[in-house]
């Protein structure tokens, strides 16, 4: 009876052990196509940080960035990779987004003018043609930079040069960009002879803010994959800092053909602005830049941070 009695009693502890340790599934969609913004992603996946973890994470890149978003909030896909101002658009917009994590904590967005043009300082852009892409967004941005120096959107001719942004500037099409990734246009530029200077938001009036962050459905916030998958990309965080140049080969064993000039330099120059604790929140900044945008009329009302924001437990 003994015998039994501890037979039975190990037999139920497998029992109870074999749920919690499952594996269970997450699927995470990307703003774009896969890229060095998205190193601790995929650096976490080659170390086998979410396996370890129990989870099995599937990386999508989207056949129109504007999608991700959307899917998750229509509860398509468990995660999309984001940006925070966007966020706060689609929140007013009704979609039941919030933000759980943080992949590049700083502004990449920047005002791009060629190396030796006469530009100095965005006061010099009075009179000047400025190519952008997204409309509304950085409209509003360059605005308050303009404003800065006595200036406003009037001053300047704005030209929708699409997605063309460098080749657009190095043509002479137009005097500076809107929207150039620091980490990106500048590199391409210089690796094709016609190296830019920047001008950074954060210097010129613009609130810091996150570029790219993660969200989750507000009625899934409760979800405990969720936890385990920034713990993850925190750990793949850590490796890439800690390791830079063996975390770069890992990223390219599933993506060989990013191994070029550019995406090294991008890489490189990302490193330094991945956010080493990804799922930390300052309410704080997330409320200031939240002010800035009804300031400039992108959004009519400042939202309590929680409502869009969390840090999840």
């Amino acid at each position: 009876m003994k015998r039994l009695m501890t037979l039975l009693l190990a037999t139920g502890l497998i029992l109870a052990a074999g749920p919690a340790s499952a594996t269970e599934k997450l699927t995470v969609l990307l703003d774009w196509f896969v890229n060095p913004d998205h190193g601790p992603l995929f650096v976490a996946l080659e170390r086998g940080e979410f396996t370890k973890r129990g989870l099995e994470v599937e990386f999508i890149a989207p056949a129109d960035p504007n999608d991700p978003p959307k899917l998750v909030a229509a509860g398509k896909a468990d995660v999309a990779v984001s940006y925070q101002p966007q966020l706060h658009l689609q929140v007013e917009a009704g979609l039941p987004l919030t933000r759980i994590g943080t992949l590049v904590a700083t502004p990449l967005n920047s005002v791009v003018v060629l190396a030796d043009s006469p530009i100095k300082s965005i006061a010099d852009l009075k009179g000047r043609k400025v190519g952008f892409s997204v409309g509304g967004f950085e409209d509003a941005l360059l605005g308050a930079m303009l404003a800065k120096h006595g200036l406003s959107l009037k001053d300047v001719e704005l030209i929708n040069v699409n997605f063309s942004l460098s080749p657009s500037l190095m043509s002479g099409q137009v005097d500076a960009v809107i929207g150039a990734f620091r980490n990106f246009e500048l590199n391409q530029m210089d690796i094709n002879g016609r190296p830019g200077r920047a001008f950074y938001l954060e210097e010129e009036g613009i609130p810091g803010y996150d570029e790219l962050v993660l969200v989750a459905k507000n009625d899934r916030l409760g979800d405990k994959k969720l936890r385990v998958f920034i713990d993850a990309i925190e750990a793949g965080t850590q490796y890439m800092i800690n390791h830079p140049d063996e975390a770069w080969k890992l990223f390219l064993k599933g993506h060989k053909d990013l191994d070029d000039e550019l995406n090294k330099r991008a890489w490189r120059d990302t490193l330094p602005r991945f956010a080493l604790r990804p799922g930390a929140l300052d309410e704080g900044r997330y409320n200031r830049f939240a002010e800035f945008l009804k300031s400039q009329g992108m959004i009519k009302a400042v939202p309590p941070v929680a409502s869009y924001a969390v840090e999840i437990k």
